[in-house]
């Protein structure tokens, strides 16, 4: 049984967190206004034209806040929708002005302006609203009393009910003045679904959705949608994003019930699950459950990766945000780890898929880029090596700029940075006045230049070579004292080349040949006689490789993968696929040249490794590609020579065992093995004594073999 990882319900249900709504049963829009003003709404909607912002004549009214609150628009106590509840909370901005030459009822012509003493303040405020796919804009008519208008102050609030929206939409309101005195507000807000509200009796669209549980069973982790037979629901997989548009990642249309499974693998914090039933305008309802998992982080740390942008940019490429800083670092070969370069440079925060620059005046492959999280290093790539190729044994100088012209320069080691005039042991002091002598004379790459310093890039080549120019001068010498001694004692070096000749042929002799042995299960006497032919091989010495060997590899790749690499590994070493043919084997064979595959009926063992390689054995012999890569060969007390099929014996030799024994085992050392005189007979004389035990065991009716013969020790290839 799977264990439950977390159980998440998607479908409605009490919860101590769902939110309850208050309910309006009136159908028609409305506003009212908080005490001591008065407002008004414009009957039906407005066009959405915010217009370019004018200044203020005087104190004007404004709106400084949003503030939303949902509620339910109910025709019926059942029969519901979600609907948003805005206020505008408004203030005076401005003040009073005494133009010198004012007609007597020139401020009288703008609506806005009253006299000082007596002044009441009105505007026309328009809300708009977009939800996916409704957009409106509605005009509410606000009055302020002389005696609440306080130049700075706030003055109250309208508040209008109300726009409807579909459950789990994202909603953007804007708020102005008409005409315009300020930047308009906007206020983006994502509305719950039905997880989240008390609404599971009064929204229908709510009653339709499907359960969906989330639980994990080892590396794997399973969605199941727990629906009805043959209900038809959507199921979306997506990465949500924080900034842009989300990014779908799986999706399929589905008929319930339904398990879908993930590997952990596939795992990362925004990853997030949307379900909806396939009806008209139904509600979608999605969730994001790995957002606090470990896993998960892990997994995005491991997804994530630096992408080179030319000349100079780089970002920082992931499915979801990450909090990170980079930084660049010099890289020396074979020094060590990587060194930050910070300070000169500073860290710098980094959002994920944004390009971003390095401050630099060119590329080095040592440059690499660390991003960081949490203090933690968490990548490092040397961006630069693939264009610019392998890091170079170059010395990195760090040039340190103070007030009045005040200079120094220093070496980055994995010590430190050491000055180069100093009397520091390292290799940077030691050719201090070399390096500078190379940056005065401008052969070194500048990297980074700015006010507070600059970053060189010197070769070191030429005092490499110079260094290793004496031992290449000592080698030679070593080397011309050995020729002289070897000219002086060259009949002792005759001896010890022809004991190091033989030594050579006697340790490839015991390597032996490499050979793979294909045979047909028939029953279990037949394999103790195959086991027992291989442990004889073994002995020559061959390298054999028999599935008997290799029961787990079978298991864990399969039969036919299993011999498509043994064969592959064994005919690149020079080796040889040995067919062993009985009568099992020779009835396949005849299937597979008849048909083409074997026959419907016929079973075969999962671990015959016989049965998987007529796939690729046949073509061989078809195409003539089989000579010195296949040998045949058969118990000659267990089937007649004629039984082989013609294809095998017309292309390769077919030989008996053990009555040829000794062709047998000539062919398999291959053409250009030596032997000494008698040494093959004595080999094929171990083997035949080996097999006949064994043989005369599978010779025996079944009633009568001994069953206690086990196969020995060997339990893997033998070399």
């Amino acid at each position: 049984m799977p264990v439950r990882w977390f159980l998440l319900s998607l479908a409605l249900g009490p919860s101590p967190v769902v939110l309850s709504l208050e309910r309006l049963m009136e159908p028609q829009d409305a506003a009212r206004c908080s005490p001591g003003l008065s407002c008004h709404l414009w009957d039906g909607d407005v066009l959405c034209l915010p217009g370019d912002v004018k200044p203020a004549p005087g104190p004007v009214l404004v709106p400084t806040r949003l503030q939303t609150e949902l509620v339910l628009r109910c025709h019926e106590e059942t029969d519901c929708n979600l609907c948003v509840r805005v206020a505008v909370h408004l203030a005076v901005r401005g003040h009073w002005e005494e133009p010198d030459n004012e007609e007597p009822f020139g401020r009288a012509a703008d609506p806005e302006l009253e006299e000082p003493t007596n002044a009441s303040l009105q505007a026309q405020v328009v809300l708009s609203f977009q939800a996916y796919p409704t957009a409106r804009c509605v005009l509410l008519e606000v009055q302020v009393p002389a005696a609440l208008v306080q130049p700075g102050q706030s003055v109250g609030s309208v508040t209008f009910d109300c726009f409807e929206a579909a459950l789990g939409a994202e909603v953007r309101i804007w708020s102005y003045t008409q005409p315009r005195y300020q930047k308009e507000l906007n206020f983006i807000q994502q509305l719950p679904d039905c997880r989240g509200l008390e609404v599971q009796d009064s929204i229908q669209s709510c009653w339709a959705l499907p359960w969906l549980n989330v639980s994990a069973d080892g590396e794997d982790v399973h969605l199941v949608l727990d629906v009805p037979e043959e209900q038809h629901f959507g199921l979306s997989l997506y990465w949500n994003q924080s900034q842009g548009p989300t990014k779908p990642w799986w999706h399929r249309n589905l008929t319930g019930p339904q398990t879908i499974t993930l590997n952990h693998t596939d795992l990362v914090p925004c990853l997030c699950i949307q379900v909806w039933p396939l009806e008209p305008d139904s509600v979608r309802t999605s969730i994001c459950p790995f957002t606090n998992d470990t896993r998960a982080h892990r997994n995005l740390w491991r997804r994530a990766r630096l992408q080179l942008l030319p000349p100079r940019g780089w970002r920082l490429v992931s499915p979801c945000p990450l909090p990170a800083e980079a930084t660049l670092c010099w890289q020396a070969p074979g020094r060590g780890s990587c060194q930050p370069l910070v300070p000169p440079l500073t860290r710098e925060n980094v959002t994920v898929n944004e390009a971003l620059e390095f401050p630099l005046l060119n590329g080095h492959p040592n440059l690499c880029v660390q991003v960081s999280s949490w203090e933690k290093l968490q990548l490092q790539e040397c961006l630069w090596s693939d264009s610019l190729g392998p890091p170079k044994d170059d010395m990195l100088l760090v040039e340190t700029r103070g007030p009045q012209d005040n200079r120094s320069i220093c070496a980055l080691e994995p010590s430190g940075c050491t000055p180069l005039l100093s009397g520091a042991s390292t290799r940077a002091a030691r050719l201090g006045e070399q390096l500078l002598q190379d940056l005065q004379s401008g052969q070194c790459l500048q990297l980074w230049d700015n006010d507070l310093g600059a970053l060189w890039a010197c070769p070191m080549d030429k005092y490499t070579h110079q260094r290793w120019a004496l031992v290449w001068l000592a080698c030679l010498l070593f080397a011309a004292v050995l020729f002289l001694l070897l000219l002086l004692k060259k009949n002792h070096v005759k001896g010890w080349l022809r004991l190091l000749k033989e030594d050579v042929y006697s340790g490839a002799a015991a390597r032996g040949r490499a050979a793979l042995l294909l045979y047909s299960a028939d029953d279990a006497g037949f394999e103790r006689l195959v086991g027992t032919l291989a442990s004889a091989l073994c002995q020559l010495p061959l390298r054999v490789v028999v599935d008997l060997w290799s029961r787990r590899e079978l298991s864990a790749q399969g039969s036919l993968a299993w011999f498509h690499a043994q064969r592959l590994q064994i005919l690149q070493e020079g080796g040889m696929v040995i067919l062993l043919f009985s009568p099992g084997a020779v009835a396949l064979c005849q299937e597979w040249l008849q048909d083409g595959t074997p026959a419907p009926g016929a079973q075969h063992r999962p671990h015959d490794a016989f049965a998987a390689s007529l796939s690729c054995v046949l073509p061989d012999f078809l195409q003539g590609r089989a000579p010195g890569r296949y040998v045949g060969a058969y118990f000659d007390s267990l089937l007649h020579p004629d039984a082989v099929p013609a294809l095998f014996r017309a292309a390769v030799p077919v030989l008996a065992l053990p009555s040829q024994l000794p062709d047998f085992l000539r062919t398999l050392r291959g053409p250009g093995a030596a032997a000494r005189a008698g040494g093959l007979w004595n080999r094929a004389q171990q083997v035949s004594r080996a097999l006949q035990p064994a043989l005369d065991s599978c010779l025996q009716p079944p009633g009568a073999r001994e069953t206690g013969l086990e196969m020995g020790p060997e339990a893997g290839d033998r070399t």
